[in-house]
């Protein structure tokens, strides 16, 4: 157990260290693998969801692999940063609405759902460019092999795609119900 979680650390140090990035890396228990605090600029990684996560890959993929392509992923966010520096204050304000309104408020109300897709939207953006900095990255480095960069990208792209296109059709749903109150 602690060797696997010395080894987690381990890698994604080397990680940063071969592309030359110094960031600070910090143990959570967030619940999600890894993820780039960008305010505070430090790259954030739980032991239990990556032991968790990488049983949800093929046997193929190794852990080290796992971790190589999700650490050059955060890093295409800290390559992105002054962009997700530039969206905190929207960030905040959707946050704030998250807290103020209960689930059901926020998907029977069209102007909050809509904040909600806007959410999406950004964060879908900033994965999209994240994945892109880490493919430049891993092109000059060679990190990983392609296949299993591509399939992890695919795989980590798809998590905000799904929920998107289910709050897109929750909105649409929502959209049609009151212009049909309307008419």
């Amino acid at each position: 157990m602690i060797n696997k979680n010395l080894k987690i650390k381990k890698v994604i140090q080397s990680t940063l260290t071969a592309v030359g990035m110094d960031l600070e890396i910090q143990e959570e228990l967030s619940g999600i693998n890894m993820s780039y605090n960008f305010i505070l600029h430090y790259i954030g990684y739980d032991v239990i969801r990556i032991k968790s996560a990488i049983k949800e890959v093929p046997d193929a993929i190794s852990l080290e692999d796992y971790i190589k392509t999700f650490s050059l992923h955060e890093l295409g966010h800290a390559i992105d940063r002054e962009s997700l520096l530039g969206s905190l204050d929207r960030t905040i304000e959707i946050y704030k609405m998250k807290q103020k309104h209960s689930i059901e408020e926020k998907y029977h109300d069209m102007s909050l759902l809509s904040m909600l897709i806007e959410e999406h939207q950004m964060n879908i953006a900033f994965e999209e460019t994240a994945w892109r900095n880490a493919e430049k990255l891993n092109r000059k480095y060679g990190l990983v092999d392609w296949l299993t960069f591509n399939f992890l990208r695919n795989m980590g792209l798809n998590t905000y795609i799904e929920t998107y296109e289910k709050d897109l059709l929750l909105l649409d749903d929502l959209m049609n119900r009151e212009s049909g109150q309307i008419a």
